[in-house]
C-alpha cells in the first residue's frame, strides 16, 4: 500500500485532542502517515471547537486558506470534524465548497470508509448523525505510531446536563458510555506498548455507566478500581466531572486507590446559587463546599482546580462577590476563567439581562489577579515536601529537566543524567513559582 500524508490541526479540548489521535490511528490502516505541514499533505483534517467564538473563527480562517491548496491539488481531501462540523453541517459545505467531508464527533470512527467514498464520488459528504442508537466501537491504538508514556482513554461521549451556556449536548449528543471491557482492553494494550499513565476522558465522567441498564451497569468508581488493578499502570487520572454527580464512592477512591493521582478538576462556574440555578448546574454552593471538604478529608494533599464563568447573564456585583468569597474558602490550586459569551443554540443566548462587556472584563481581571496570588501561595506551601514526579523531558529552562507531580504540577530540577520520559524520580521542592515548582533531585 502506497503511503499518503495526513495533516491534522486540532482546536479545543482534551476530547478533541484524543479524537485527533483516534483519527490518525484509524487512518493509518488506509496508509495515511501524519506529516508536519498542510502543503505536503494528501489529506487535511481540521478538528474544530465551537465552545468559544475565537476557536470557531480560527477554524474558518484556516479552512479558507486551504482553497488554494485544493485548487492546486484537486485530489486533496479536506475534512472538517468536531463540534463546529456537527453544528454547521450543510451550511459549512455551502460556505466552503472546497471542503470534502463534514464529520461530527460520532462520525470519526467511519473516517476510513468516508475517505474512500469521497475519493470515488467527488461529492461533498456530511456525516453528522446523532442517533441514540450509536455505540462507541471497540478500538485498539496502533503501537507503531509511537504511543509515548501517557495517553488519554475516552470512556464516554456526550452530556445529558444541558447547562444553559453549553452546546455539548447539541454537538456531541446525549451520554453514551463505552463498554468497560473495551476500555480495559485498550488500557492493557497501551501498557504493553510502554504507556505508564492513563487519563480517563469524558464530558462528565462521574455519570459513566448511567446510560446502561441497572443490572449491567459498571459505575465510574468501579471502572477506576478495575483500571487501577491492571498490572503495569503507574498513574491514573480522569477529567472532567460535574459536582452534582460526585458520589461518596468516587471520593473514597482517592483513599482506596494508591495510583489515583491527588488532583481533581471540579468546575464550579459561579459562587452564586442564583447564577448556578440559572446555569442549570443542579447543585448549590453548600453542597459543592461539602464535597470539597469530603475530598480533602480523605486526601489532604489533593490539588483542586476549577472552571469559572464571569459575567453570566444576570450576574450582579453581589453574585460576583460570592464567587470571590468561595474562591477564598476553597483556595483552588488554579482556575480556568472566562468571560461569558453566548454560543447558539445554548439556551442562555435567549437571556436578555446580559452583563456589559466592560464590567465582564473588570470582574475577570479581579478574579484572575486574586487567583494568581492564591496559586503562588499554594505552590509555596509545597516547599520542603518530597514528591514523586514523572519525567516529561528536558525543561524549557536550559540545563534542567521537567516532570509532573501527582498533583499535576510541572516540576523542574537540575541534573546531567539522561532520563527517559515516563521515569519516576524523587525530588525535594525548593521554591514555588506561579506556573511551576523548582526542586532538587534526591
Amino acid at each position: 500500500m502506497k503511503s499518503k500524508n495526513l495533516f491534522i490541526e486540532t482546536f479545543g479540548c482534551q476530547m478533541n485532542d484524543r479524537d485527533s489521535e483516534i483519527m490518525i490511528q484509524l487512518l493509518a490502516d488506509s496508509g495515511y502517515i501524519p506529516c508536519a505541514d498542510a502543503e505536503s499533505s494528501d489529506a487535511i483534517i481540521v478538528n474544530t471547537c465551537t465552545i468559544r467564538a475565537k476557536a470557531e473563527q480560527k477554524a474558518y480562517s484556516l479552512l479558507g486558506s486551504y482553497r488554494r491548496l485544493k485548487r492546486d491539488k484537486p485530489n486533496l481531501i479536506i475534512a472538517v470534524t468536531g463540534c463546529l462540523a456537527q453544528q454547521e453541517g450543510k451550511k459549512m459545505l455551502s460556505r466552503m465548497p472546497h471542503i470534502d467531508l463534514v464529520v461530527g464527533p460520532r462520525g470519526i470512527y467511519d473516517l476510513p470508509a468516508l475517505f474512500e467514498k469521497r475519493s470515488a464520488s467527488k461529492k461533498g459528504i456530511i456525516a453528522t448523525d446523532l442517533a441514540d442508537s450509536f455505540t462507541i466501537p471497540p478500538f485498539l491504538p496502533d503501537p507503531g505510531l509511537g504511543l509515548g508514556y501517557k495517553r488519554f482513554v475516552t470512556i464516554m461521549q456526550g452530556c445529558n446536563n444541558f447547562c444553559t451556556y453549553c452546546i455539548v449536548p447539541f454537538t456531541r449528543g446525549r451520554e453514551i458510555s463505552r463498554q468497560p471491557d473495551h476500555i480495559l482492553d485498550e488500557i492493557r494494550h497501551l501498557i504493553k506498548s510502554g504507556v505508564k499513565e492513563i487519563t480517563l476522558l469524558g464530558q462528565n465522567v462521574n455519570s459513566y455507566g448511567n446510560d446502561q441498564p441497572a443490572d449491567k451497569r459498571t459505575s465510574f468508581p468501579q471502572l477506576l478500581t478495575l483500571a487501577a488493578d491492571i498490572e503495569g499502570l503507574e498513574r491514573l487520572r480522569f477529567t472532567t466531572s460535574n459536582p452534582k454527580d460526585l458520589s461518596p464512592a468516587l471520593i473514597s477512591c482517592f483513599d482506596s486507590i494508591d495510583i489515583l493521582c491527588p488532583h481533581f478538576h471540579l468546575p464550579m462556574q459561579s459562587g452564586s446559587d442564583k447564577i448556578l440555578k440559572k446555569m442549570n448546574r443542579k447543585y448549590d454552593i453548600a453542597s459543592y463546599l461539602n464535597k470539597v471538604g469530603a475530598l480533602r478529608q480523605v486526601r489532604p494533599d489533593i490539588a483542586l482546580t476549577t472552571d469559572i464563568i464571569v459575567g453570566f447573564p444576570g450576574e450582579t456585583d453581589n453574585d460576583f462577590a460570592q464567587t470571590m468569597e468561595v474562591m477564598e474558602k476553597v483556595r483552588f490550586n488554579s482556575a480556568f476563567s472566562f468571560m461569558y459569551s453566548g454560543r447558539p443554540p445554548a439556551r442562555s443566548c435567549e437571556f436578555t439581562d446580559n452583563v456589559d462587556d466592560d464590567v465582564k472584563k473588570k470582574r475577570l481581571a479581579i478574579f484572575q489577579q486574586r487567583q494568581q496570588e492564591i496559586t503562588l501561595e499554594c505552590n509555596n506551601d509545597y516547599v520542603g515536601q518530597v514528591m514523586d514526579i514523572m519525567i516529561e523531558g528536558p525543561s524549557k529552562i536550559a540545563g534542567q529537566w521537567a516532570g509532573r507531580s501527582g498533583t499535576n504540577h510541572v516540576v523542574n530540577f537540575v541534573s546531567d543524567h539522561n532520563f527517559l520520559a515516563g521515569d519516576i524520580v524523587k525530588v525535594k521542592i525548593e521554591e514555588g513559582c506561579l506556573n511551576s515548582l523548582r526542586s532538587t533531585l534526591l
